[in-house]
C-alpha cells in the first residue's frame, strides 16, 4: 500500500513514517510544507490511501489557517475526486473545531470539504478530531506543555504555570499510531469519525508535578509507576527529551573491607534492587526479618548461603554460582548470611520486598 502522508515532517507524521516503515507492504509518499500544490495531484495519483496531517496551528498570520487548515484540504480533495478512484483518506481534525476561534473554524472547514467529497463520491474516509497529542519527537514550545514540561525540567529549565487547575485532554502518540493504522488496514466506504483511545484528562499543576517527580528519580531512586496508562506514556515522553549528555547518571556507591554496596532502584509498593560485592572468604550478612523477604543472584562468583531458623535452630545451606542462574529467597525468621566460597570478588544481586527504612529496619543482627 502506498501511503501518502502530507506534513509528514511534522511530530505525527515522523512517528506515523518511522510506524509504517517498519511494517511489510507499506511504502510512503510524502507531502510537506514547501511543497507545491502542483506536485500534490501527481503524488494522489500514485496513492492507494492518504493520511492529512499538514495543519497551521500558530502561524505568523491569522489568514495562514484558513490557507493551510482549509484550502490545501480543498485542493486534496478536488484531487481525489479527479483521479475518479475511491482513495482511502484519513483526516486529523482537532477538538478545537468545536470552538468559535480562527483556528477551530479552519479546522471545521477542512471537515467540510472531506465531507463534501464523500458525498459526492462515497470516498472511504475517516475523521479525527484529536485532543492534545504528546509523546517523543513533538516540539517544544511550541504548541503541546507536555513536551514543553518535559524538555524544559529535563533540561533544567523553568516552566510557567499560569493557572494549575487547567484541565487537559490528552492522546499519546503510540495511540494515535496505533488507530491510524487500525484505519488504514480496514476502511469502508462513506465517513466514519474516528477515536483514538485511550483519551486521558489531568490538570496542569499535575502534570508538572508528574514530570517533576520523573526527575527526582534520579536523585531519590524512587520510580514513579511507570508501567501503565497515562504515567507510563509520560514517562516514555519526558524520558525522549534527555540530551545525550544526561542518557547516563551515578548512583551512591558504599564500601568497607569487604566490598561494595550500590542501590539502583526503589518503587514506591514493589521494593528496591541493588547489588553488592564480597572478596574472597568474606560473609556478609547474619541477620533476620520479621516480614521483609529478599532474593538473591549470584551473578559472577561462588556463593555459600547459610540459614538457622531463630527459634528452632534447624539450619541449611545453598550454594550457587553465577555459572547457573538461581535466586535464594530469605525466608522471614530465619537468620541467614551469604560467604563468598571461591576465587574470584563475587557480584549479587539483590531484590527487598521494601523500602530500606532506618527508622524501621526489621534487620535483626543474628549469627547463622
Amino acid at each position: 500500500m502506498r501511503v501518502l502522508i502530507t506534513g509528514s515532517q511534522g511530530f505525527v507524521g515522523k512517528n506515523l513514517v518511522v510506524r509504517l516503515g517498519e511494517m511489510p507492504g507499506f511504502q510512503v509518499l510524502r507531502f510537506d510544507r514547501g511543497d507545491t500544490l502542483e506536485s500534490l495531484p501527481g503524488l494522489i495519483a500514485m496513492a492507494d490511501a492518504i493520511v492529512h496531517l499538514a495543519g497551521e496551528n500558530r502561524p505568523k498570520d491569522v489568514a495562514d489557517f484558513s490557507r493551510v487548515n482549509t484550502d490545501l484540504t480543498r485542493v486534496l480533495c478536488a484531487a481525489v475526486s479527479a483521479t475518479g478512484r475511491k482513495i482511502p483518506l484519513v483526516l486529523a481534525s482537532s477538538t478545537q473545531a468545536e470552538l468559535d476561534n480562527p483556528y477551530g473554524q479552519s479546522k471545521r472547514a477542512a471537515e467540510l470539504a472531506v465531507a463534501r467529497l464523500v458525498a459526492e463520491t462515497g470516498n472511504p474516509t475517516v475523521i479525527y478530531r484529536l485532543p492534545g497529542v504528546f509523546g517523543k519527537w513533538c516540539k517544544p514550545n511550541y504548541n503541546s506543555v507536555v513536551a514543553t514540561f518535559c524538555h524544559n525540567i529535563a533540561n533544567d529549565l523553568p516552566i510557567q504555570i499560569n493557572d494549575p487547575t487547567t484541565q487537559l485532554r490528552l492522546v499519546y502518540v503510540d495511540d494515535v499510531m496505533a488507530e491510524l493504522i487500525r484505519s488504514l488496514e480496514s476502511m469502508a466506504e462513506g465517513v466514519r469519525w474516528g477515536e483514538v483511545a485511550p483519551e486521558y484528562a489531568i490538570a496542569l499543576g499535575d502534570l508538572a508535578t508528574q514530570i517533576e517527580a520523573f526527575k527526582n528519580c534520579r536523585s531519590n531512586l524512587v520510580s514513579e509507576r511507570v508501567g501503565t496508562g497515562l504515567t507510563r506514556a509520560l514517562y516514555s515522553t519526558y524520558v525522549s527529551y534527555l540530551p545525550p549528555a544526561k542518557f547516563a547518571y551515578d548512583l551512591p556507591r558504599y564500601g568497607d573491607e569487604r566490598g561494595v554496596f550500590v542501590e539502583m532502584l526503589k518503587t514506591p509498593d514493589c521494593g528496591q534492587f541493588s547489588f553488592f560485592t564480597a572478596h574472597p572468604g568474606v560473609t556478609r550478612g547474619g541477620h533476620y526479618h520479621h516480614s521483609k523477604t529478599e532474593k538473591f543472584l549470584v551473578i559472577k562468583g561462588a556463593a555459600r548461603f547459610g540459614f538457622r531458623h531463630v527459634v528452632t535452630d534447624e539450619t541449611c545451606a545453598v550454594f550457587t554460582t553465577g555459572e547457573t542462574p538461581q535466586v535464594v529467597e530469605t525466608v522471614p525468621g530465619w537468620t541467614h548470611d551469604i560467604t563468598n566460597v571461591g576465587q574470584d570478588e563475587m557480584v549479587v544481586m539483590l531484590w527487598a520486598n521494601e523500602i530500606f527504612d532506618r527508622a524501621h529496619p526489621d534487620t535483626i543482627a543474628c549469627k547463622v
